[in-house]
């Protein structure tokens, strides 16, 4: 927010350090409803919002599911095992120098995330079968039997691999998307779900997650969290959209008691944020390394 207003109104802010010593460090750590109302007043002027409700009244209703799943007793095991291994090697790296950078620690939480999904991103000759994999399953299957078609997004392409698997197992037609389909192929994929020849659309979120029409979905499979709600609702929307004549489900498949949970409590706190302060806006908070170790922690 400090760098938009930079460039449109510069001063508005004062210094970076002043914007967050009297605004970000209050509104985000200590919830300050003084601060938030002081800075709501400042960009009001400089902000229309419309949302979508309001500009697309013709739009069918869009529900959200969250799926909890619980681990297997072995599944934890090697979540537990994996996340305590991480937080030894950050510590080992911190004792050594200044401390462990950013994209170690993201390295890290991928790990752990990928834990989440199916032991077999990590480990891929592990005989643990995925809990998210069998609540996935379960899905598709009452969706196939009651002539539903899905969109299905993960930010890891592996995963989408074995998905892929499960559904040749089962027999569902399905259409697959990731940062590799060459441009003109992503259309012919596009334009063959739209026309009905697969039931299922599997797309990488970075890939797919934004620029496609997939009115022909009534439901969208979440399943794995990303760090950025506005991703999310982004490749929702690639169903939920003007042509839309049905009703939208939407499921967020999420492992209880993992780093996922956090993920889903980072979203609501981003849209609190947004919401209080910025009328809806979605401005994300860049997450510090301590933030990042923190999530690890606990």
């Amino acid at each position: 927010l400090w760098s938009l207003f930079r460039f449109l109104n510069p001063g508005l802010f004062g210094s970076q350090k002043l914007f967050e010593d009297r605004f970000a460090v209050p509104i985000q750590r200590d919830g300050s409803a003084s601060a938030r109302s002081t800075l709501r007043r400042l960009v009001h002027p400089f902000i229309l919002r419309r949302t979508k409700s309001q500009v697309m009244e013709e739009l069918p209703a869009k529900t959200e599911i969250v799926r909890e799943i619980e681990l297997s007793r072995e599944e934890a095991a090697l979540y537990e095992a994996a996340r305590k291994n991480a937080l030894k090697e950050l510590q080992e790296i911190k004792n050594k120098n200044s401390g462990p950078g950013r994209l170690q620690i993201l390295a890290a939480l991928t790990r752990l995330r990928q834990l989440c999904c199916n032991p077999k991103l990590v480990l891929p000759k592990s005989k643990v079968e995925s809990s998210k994999l069998e609540a996935f399953r379960e899905i598709m299957e009452e969706l196939k039997e009651n002539g539903h078609r899905v969109l299905v997004f993960s930010q890891f392409v592996k995963h989408l691999e074995i998905l892929k698997s499960e559904l040749d197992t089962m027999g569902i037609s399905y259409q697959y998307l990731d940062g590799s389909t060459p441009s003109r192929e992503r259309q012919k994929r596009v334009d063959a779900f739209q026309s009905g020849e697969s039931d299922a659309f599997l797309i990488s979120i970075k890939a797919g997650g934004s620029g496609l029409n997939l009115t022909a979905a009534d439901y969208v499979i979440h399943a794995d969290p990303w760090w950025n709600p506005a991703v999310e609702d982004q490749a929702t929307d690639r169903a939920h959209r003007i042509g839309q004549t049905r009703p939208v489900t939407v499921y967020r498949l999420i492992t209880q008691g993992t780093i996922e949970e956090k993920i889903v409590r980072l979203h609501h706190e981003k849209r609190d944020i947004a919401d209080k302060l910025l009328e809806g806006t979605d401005q994300t908070t860049k997450l510090s390394a301590d933030e990042l170790i923190e999530i690890l922690r606990s």
